[in-house]
């Protein structure tokens, strides 16, 4: 059975980009990696600044847009979240994506396709692979840049260059490494 790959659209603002480049970088995977690939999109959980009184790691949710939040990750072996940069950092989405979780995020590995001005988002992508150690999440170093991200999309559709095709195939491929050699991380620890 393959391994299961959540590729995460980050932003939630209207006019937003993400989900153009997320849905090339989906496809890309479909046909260049091992992984079943998904695609998420936070926007769809409505998700509100972290609502549940009680801590993640109990995993006693009350609100629906929680459990099925939580369904949604913890059905995964594998992330790359598709991020803009916003103000130098991660999006206020990212970070309360995250904090409403936590063992469903652990022993998991991720991957970044960050995109922006012309930093490509790599800020951003810095921020948020130190909030993802929080939660036991193994960012990996390969990660897919994309600068000045708006030209690359006509009519709706992301269209790569070479440097970003060159970035996304290695990302995928040691993903895929990571997300074998956790699994038995994730496995049923035995009394």
């Amino acid at each position: 059975m393959a391994l299961k790959l959540n590729i995460i659209i980050v932003s939630t603002r209207p006019g937003r980009i993400g989900p153009h480049i997320a849905r090339w970088f989906h496809d890309y995977a479909k046909e260049n990696s091992a992984f079943d690939a998904e695609l998420v999109d936070i926007a769809d959980f409505n998700l509100p600044v972290f609502d549940e009184p009680r801590h993640p790691r109990l995993k006693q949710y009350e609100h629906a847009h929680t459990k099925a939040w939580s369904a949604s990750v913890e059905a995964a072996d594998a992330f790359v979240f598709v991020t803009p940069e916003y103000n130098y950092f991660a999006p206020p989405s990212f970070v309360n994506a995250v904090t409403y979780l936590s063992s469903e995020w652990a022993f998991k590995p991720a991957g970044l396709v960050s995109y922006g001005g012309i930093s490509g988002g790599l800020r951003a992508a810095q921020s948020e692979k130190s909030l993802l150690t929080t939660v036991n999440v193994m960012p990996i170093p390969e990660g897919v840049a994309v600068p000045m991200a708006p030209k690359l999309i006509t009519d709706g559709v992301f269209e790569p260059n070479e440097l970003i095709l060159a970035g996304a195939k290695p990302m995928l491929d040691q993903l895929h490494r990571w997300a074998t050699a956790l699994k038995t991380m994730r496995a049923p620890v035995s009394a």
